[in-house]
C-alpha cells in the first residue's frame, strides 16, 4: 500500500460560526491529500490531463466525522492508496488534529476517463508502474 502525509492549516474561511471546520470542506482536504500524494510520485493532475489525456472524476465519497477540527489548527493529512489501480483508484485520507487524534476519515473512489472520448478507460500504465513496488 502507498501512504503519504502532508499538512494543512485550517483557514478562517473553512470554518463555521463555532470555529469548527464546516463539514462540506473536508472534501477539499481529501483532494489536497490525493493531489500531494500523486505529486510525491512524480505525477500531477495537470500532467495526467495534458500529457496522458486522462481526467479522474470522483465516483464515490464516504466520510466519517469523529471530532471537530478548528480554525488555525495544523492538520496532518495521511493519504493512502489502498489497492493497485485498475479501472478505479481509491484514496483513504485520515485527518489528524494537533493532538495527533484521528478527527476525520474519508474514502474517495475515482475512475479514469479519456479526455477526447469521455469514456472510461483503465488506469494509465505510468500510474500503475509508479505504484507497483508499493503493492509487491
Amino acid at each position: 500500500m502507498f501512504k503519504h502525509q502532508t499538512q494543512v492549516r485550517v483557514r478562517y474561511s473553512e470554518t463555521d460560526r463555532m470555529a469548527y471546520v464546516y463539514y462540506g470542506n473536508y472534501s477539499f482536504y481529501y483532494e489536497t491529500g490525493r493531489v500531494e500524494a500523486l505529486r510525491s510520485l512524480g505525477l500531477s493532475y495537470k500532467s495526467m490531463e495534458d500529457e496522458l489525456g486522462v481526467f479522474m472524476p470522483v465516483m464515490n465519497m464516504n466520510v466519517r466525522y469523529l471530532r471537530p477540527c478548528y480554525y488555525d489548527e495544523l492538520l496532518i493529512l495521511e493519504t493512502t492508496i489502498l489497492h493497485l489501480p485498475e479501472r478505479t483508484i481509491e484514496f483513504e485520507t485520515k485527518i489528524f488534529n494537533e493532538q495527533n487524534e484521528l478527527a476525520n476519515q474519508g474514502k474517495v473512489t475515482l475512475c479514469f476517463v479519456d479526455i477526447k472520448t469521455k469514456k472510461r478507460v483503465n488506469a494509465p500504465e505510468v500510474i500503475v508502474d509508479k505504484l507497483k513496488s508499493y503493492f509487491d
